[in-house]
């Protein structure tokens, strides 16, 4: 599992976790989400995920709250 922040939220059911040391923030959708309700996550929450290539490149996967 890797470790990052909730850098944007948008109202559209997805996000993007930002990483130390990566530059592009990872995308993410709220049908990945585990043990957490999208509408609970804010801007700046910690968060555990791994990491699988999607059809636009690399994206978040199991993702729930650190």
């Amino acid at each position: 599992m890797q470790e990052g922040t909730i850098a944007r939220l948008t109202d559209r059911g997805f996000g993007f976790i930002s990483r130390d040391g990566e530059e592009k923030d990872l995308f993410f959708h709220s049908n990945e989400l585990v043990d957490v309700k999208f509408e609970d996550l804010h801007e700046g929450d910690k968060v555990t995920f791994e990491v699988a290539e999607g059809p636009k490149g690399p994206n978040a996967t199991k993702v729930s709250l650190a």
